[in-house]
C-alpha cells in the first residue's frame, strides 16, 4: 500500500501509516521523506515557492482503478522542528503531515473548501490519538 523512499535518517513508524492509509484508501501512495532543501525544490518547481515546506501533495489523476493514489513528500527538518516545538513526538507530527497530504491527494482543499477537509482531518486525529491538526495550529498562529 506504502511504497517509501526515505532519504534521511528519520526513523518512521510505517504500521501507523499504513494503519491510517487503509482507513480511507485502498490505492497505493508514494511517501518521500526528504530534507529541506529537497523540498524546496520540489516546492519550487511545482508551486513557484522557491521556499522548504513541510508537505507536499501530487495526486494522480486516473480513472483506472490500479493507479496510485499519488504521492506524498515530507520533510523530516519539519517533522523534528515542530515536533519539538509542540512537545510531541517526531511519529505523532510525522503522522499528522502524513494524514494532512493524504486528504489532498484525496481531493480535499482546505483553501477553498468550507471546512471538510478539517473536518475529516480531525476525524482522523481523535481515531488515532494525535495532537492538534496542521489546519488549526496554522489558522492560531
Amino acid at each position: 500500500m506504502l511504497t517509501i523512499e526515505n532519504l534521511t535518517d528519520l526513523e518512521i513508524n510505517i504500521d501507523q501509516l499504513e494503519t491510517i492509509a487503509k482507513r480511507v484508501t485502498s490505492k497505493e501512495i508514494d511517501l518521500t521523506i526528504c530534507y529541506n532543501p529537497c523540498i524546496q525544490e520540489y516546492n519550487a518547481q511545482y508551486r513557484n515557492k522557491n521556499k522548504p515546506t513541510d508537505v507536499l501533495s501530487f495526486p494522480v489523476e486516473s480513472d483506472f482503478e490500479h493507479e496510485p493514489l499519488g504521492s506524498i513528500v515530507i520533510s523530516a527538518d519539519f517533522v523534528r522542528q515542530k515536533a519539538l516545538e509542540f512537545n510531541h513526538k517526531n511519529d505523532d507530527e510525522f503522522a499528522l503531515l502524513f494524514i494532512h497530504g493524504l486528504l489532498h491527494l484525496l481531493g480535499y482543499d482546505h483553501e477553498l473548501d468550507t471546512g471538510e477537509m478539517r473536518a475529516k482531518e480531525t476525524e482522523l486525529i481523535h481515531a488515532f490519538h494525535l495532537p492538534k491538526s496542521l489546519i488549526i495550529r496554522t489558522e492560531e498562529s
